[in-house]
């Protein structure tokens, strides 16, 4: 049985972070996609896969349309989870806490790094709402890139980001038959984290 693999000495986020640089290097496309699961206002949850886009020791930071439903899940009930999975490394990481909004000044920076391309998108698209046909779609597109022909596209007002602010980080590494290392670290009021060891 090899010894244990997580690190329990340091902080989780830290191991976070260190697993995405080894998930960039064995992942063929998206290493950093994440299923992001919510509540909706009826208590029923509600999960779809989101690009994890920066990681600080506030928090889990991802962006999407604020009037997604993701985005309304989210406005009425703050509490969300996070799960990464890299088939290719056998490890995946669970994440579970409240969000909170990310500043306009961190919006805009991110949203500035986007291609242009995404940047009209995020205009043109009125996410989760319902889309008659595809032309439609394209039509806005074409007209929001007539808009902003002559000049760079600034952020929607309604497109920003979400800091998932960690209360609970689980690591899971696979191991043969099926005695999988599972280490769950829990952060405590004054903001220390605890962990445990976790039966496969």
């Amino acid at each position: 049985m090899p010894g244990l693999n997580i690190p329990t000495h340091q902080d989780p986020i830290t191991t976070v972070c260190q697993w995405l640089d080894a998930a960039a290097e064995g992942e063929a496309f998206n290493p950093s996609a994440t299923a992001l699961a919510t509540v909706g206002q009826d208590g029923a949850p509600s999960v779809r896969m989101v690009l994890l886009k920066d990681i600080d020791q506030a928090g889990f930071i991802f962006y999407t349309n604020l009037q997604s439903r993701k985005a309304r899940d989210l406005e009425s009930d703050a509490r969300a989870a996070l799960c990464l999975y890299w088939k290719s490394l056998r490890r995946q990481i669970r994440i579970e806490g409240s969000v909170t909004p990310v500043t306009p000044q961190e919006a805009d920076a991110y949203f500035a790094t986007r291609e242009r391309g995404s940047q009209i998108g995020a205009w043109a698209s009125q996410q989760s709402a319902t889309l008659e046909d595809r032309t439609a779609l394209e039509a806005a597109v074409a007209d929001t890139t007539r808009r902003f022909a002559n000049g760079k596209v600034p952020r929607p007002e309604f497109w920003s980001g979400y800091r998932l602010v960690p209360i609970m980080i689980e690591f899971w590494w696979e191991l043969p038959s099926r005695l999988h290392e599972r280490v769950e670290f829990m952060r405590e009021v004054g903001g220390d984290w605890t962990h445990r060891l976790l039966h496969p």
